[in-house]
């Protein structure tokens, strides 16, 4: 082989190599949205599903019943006291219900938080439908501020029917609050 070949060989090798390499780089930096967009459309791992209250107003209730369990936490850095108001409550299937947490502010200076959520068992989280929460935007408390904060959902009647969460008697539905990224330390 000639050199001249074997120098084009090795530049041909290299080029597939760095585009190999650039598009795990690419993947690495979509893989998150990916499958936060995944777990949206699917429920999966527990990833409650978002809807409109014209979206909820064709859902009727059914007459099973569930229980509904409310848990609410804090990361570490965030000095608040976050609690739902009541532990649980028992819906019917298809039934919008309101909730209540009560977040206060127990530092000195304006704290924004932002609030991540779980349902358990995960296999429920593509049935259970949240309408209005405050999960979905930055929450500033100012200092000790105390606020009730509202979450509107209902469990698709779909829940019944499914081989996987058929069975389930209680849901829970968790929050986590978070410090925002912009928000003073």
């Amino acid at each position: 082989m000639s050199i001249a070949a074997l120098g084009n060989r090795n530049r041909r090798v290299g080029l597939i190599f760095f585009g190999v390499a650039a598009a795990m780089l690419g993947l690495g930096f979509a893989s998150a949205p990916l499958y936060r967009l995944f777990c949206q459309v699917t429920g999966f791992d527990g990833t409650t599903q978002k809807v409109t209250a014209e979206q909820a107003n064709k859902v009727n209730a059914v007459g099973r019943t569930i229980s509904i369990r409310f848990d609410g936490n804090v990361a570490p850095d965030v000095p608040w006291t976050f609690r739902p108001e009541r532990s649980t409550d028992t819906i019917q299937l298809g039934q919008r219900d309101l909730a209540f947490f009560v977040a206060k502010n127990n530092s000195d200076k304006p704290i924004t938080g932002t609030a991540t959520f779980n349902v358990e068992p995960e296999q429920t989280g593509q049935y259970f439908n949240k309408i209005q929460c405050f999960c979905f935007t930055e929450q500033t408390l100012q200092p000790g501020e105390e606020v009730r904060m509202p979450v509107l959902f209902y469990v698709d009647p779909k829940l019944a029917q499914d081989e996987d969460a058929k069975d389930v008697q209680q849901i829970t539905l968790s929050y986590t609050f978070h410090k925002a990224e912009d928000s003073p330390s």
